[in-house]
């Protein structure tokens, strides 16, 4: 069974080569995979997906502050338990100072990473599709931010 990141991406090759169109939703993947038997969750699957819930639901859970803000509640910091990382969750709170400046500080690395991985992808495009207009990328995000706290007052 494929219930690993690298056994689901050779899965998705089996669809493609079985005939699969795409693009393609995850519901669909999930239906063609569950009903061709191709998928099943194993113990170690339900455990992973109910921790996958766990987090979701974590990253999820947002309040109200007395400005009117919308906020996390809940925050994240990755650490390393027996060679195996994991995420260790805290309310806002109750969690020790050094537990937010972590968190908040991983978050801003995730976002560096995702903007890195981002700009990647469009000049390996744009490299690829020479002859068309390239896609142009904006990685500042002074004016965004500007209109977002905007539209929040």
């Amino acid at each position: 069974m494929y219930t690993d990141i690298k056994g689901i991406q050779r899965l998705f090759r089996r669809y493609q080569l079985d005939g699969g169109t795409l693009p393609l939703s995850p519901d669909e993947f999930a239906n063609w995979a569950i009903e061709g038997k191709h998928w099943a969750p194993t113990r170690e699957a339900v455990r992973r997906i109910c921790a996958e819930q766990f987090s979701r639901a974590m990253r999820e859970d947002y309040t109200t502050d007395s400005k009117g803000r919308r906020v996390r509640t809940k925050h994240a910091v990755i650490v390393s338990r027996k060679g195996t990382q994991t995420a260790l969750w805290d309310d806002w709170k109750t969690a020790p100072r050094s537990h937010m400046v972590r968190a908040f500080q991983q978050r801003r690395d995730q976002i560096v990473g995702d903007c890195r991985q981002l700009k990647n992808d469009v000049d390996s495009y744009n490299d690829d599709h020479i002859g068309m207009p390239a896609i142009q990328l904006i990685l500042d995000f002074t004016l965004d931010m500007i209109e977002l706290e905007g539209k929040a007052a």
